[in-house]
């Protein structure tokens, strides 16, 4: 679970390193977890990335140090919090912005509509 201003690692190639959730995208929620959209601020960039440090961007979370519990009764937590950095296309929907993503990712994106992101994740578990 997380919540606002919680520091983050960004897991695809955009070559940001971390970043700060300041708002949850769902509701009137207190916390997210897998699969749910936030907005970022950026602190730690390379100057060559293509987000900057400071720069406000959208993200899904794709990895979270709490347990999510599934269906069959097992669960699965993993070493840090990170997210995938978004950007919008002329149609208005949501794209990575980078091409590839670093570290496992939770299975439960692929049936929150994150197809596009498992599919460049190095492993789905």
């Amino acid at each position: 679970m997380l919540k606002q201003e919680s520091m983050v690692v960004i897991a695809d190639n955009t070559q940001a390193k971390k970043a700060k959730i300041i708002r949850i995208v769902k509701g009137n929620a207190k916390s997210a977890t897998v699969g749910d959209r936030v907005v970022v601020a950026v602190k730690d960039a390379t100057p060559t990335a293509s987000v900057k440090k400071g720069q406000v961007v959208p993200a899904v979370i794709v990895r979270v140090r709490k347990e999510i519990s599934r269906p069959d009764g097992t669960y699965v937590r993993f070493g840090d919090n990170a997210v995938v950095l978004l950007t919008k296309d002329t149609k208005g929907n949501l794209n990575p912005i980078g091409k590839r993503v670093f570290g496992p990712v939770a299975r439960e994106l692929r049936d929150l509509g994150w197809r596009n992101i498992t599919n460049m994740a190095e492993e789905v578990v």
